[in-house]
C-alpha cells in the first residue's frame, strides 16, 4: 500500500513538472510570437504611408527634440555673441576681398577682350599682378600682426594711405612701431602714410 502512493505521488509530481513546463515553454512562446507579430505588424505599416509606433517613442523622441532644441538655442546664443564682436572685422576682410576679385575681373576682362590694344592688355595684367601682390601683402601682415597678442585686424590699402584698425582695448607706442614695420616691410610703404587705430 506504501509503495503504490509512492508511486502516486512519484506520477503526480512527474505531471506537476511537466505542467509546469508546458505552462512555461507556452508562456515564452507567446512572448515570441507577440514580438513577431508587432514586428510585422512594424515592417507592414512602414511599407504603407503610416509607422506604428508606441507612445514611449514619441514620448522619448519628444524630450530628445526638446533637448536638441535647447541645444541648438545655447548653440545659436553663444555664435550672436560671438559674431557680434567679430562681425566688423569678417565683414570688413569680406568686403575688401570682393572689392579685389571685382576689380581683378574687370581687369580680366579688359585682357580677354578682342577689341583690347596690346598697350591695354599690358595695363590689365601688370594692374593684376599689382592685385595679387596687394592681397598676399595683406594677408601675410594681418597673420604678422596676429602673432604680436592682437586678437584680429582687418587693413585697407588705398592709393595713398593704408588704414590698420586692430581688435584690441588699448595699444602701446612700442606696439604701434612694430604694426609700422611689419605693414611698411610688406606692403613697401613709408610709416607716414600708416594710421592705425584700435576698435
Amino acid at each position: 500500500m506504501k509503495t503504490i502512493l509512492k508511486r502516486n505521488q512519484l506520477v503526480i509530481l512527474v505531471i506537476a513538472l511537466v505542467l509546469v513546463t508546458a505552462g512555461y515553454l507556452n508562456y515564452t512562446s507567446m512572448n515570441e510570437n507577440n514580438e513577431n507579430t508587432v514586428m510585422t505588424s512594424q515592417i507592414v505599416a512602414e511599407l504603407g504611408d503610416a509607422t506604428l509606433v508606441s507612445s514611449t517613442d514619441i514620448e522619448n523622441e519628444e524630450v530628445e527634440t526638446t533637448q536638441n532644441e535647447e541645444i541648438e538655442q545655447i548653440d545659436e546664443q553663444v555664435l550672436t555673441s560671438a559674431t557680434t564682436e567679430d562681425t566688423y572685422y569678417t565683414s570688413s576682410k569680406l568686403e575688401r576681398d570682393n572689392m579685389f576679385s571685382q576689380l581683378l575681373e574687370t581687369y580680366q576682362e579688359v585682357y580677354n577682350n578682342v577689341n583690347s590694344t596690346a598697350e591695354q592688355r599690358n595695363t590689365a595684367i601688370s594692374e593684376m599682378a599689382k592685385i595679387n601682390k596687394t592681397k598676399n601683402s595683406v594677408m601675410i601682415s594681418e597673420n604678422l600682426i596676429k602673432t604680436k597678442g592682437f586678437e584680429d585686424v582687418v587693413i585697407f590699402v588705398n592709393t595713398n594711405s593704408i588704414s590698420v584698425i586692430i581688435k584690441a582695448e588699448e595699444i602701446s607706442s612700442e606696439q604701434i612701431a612694430q604694426v609700422q614695420n611689419i605693414i611698411s616691410r610688406e606692403l613697401e610703404v613709408g610709416a607716414e602714410i600708416i594710421h592705425i587705430s584700435t576698435k
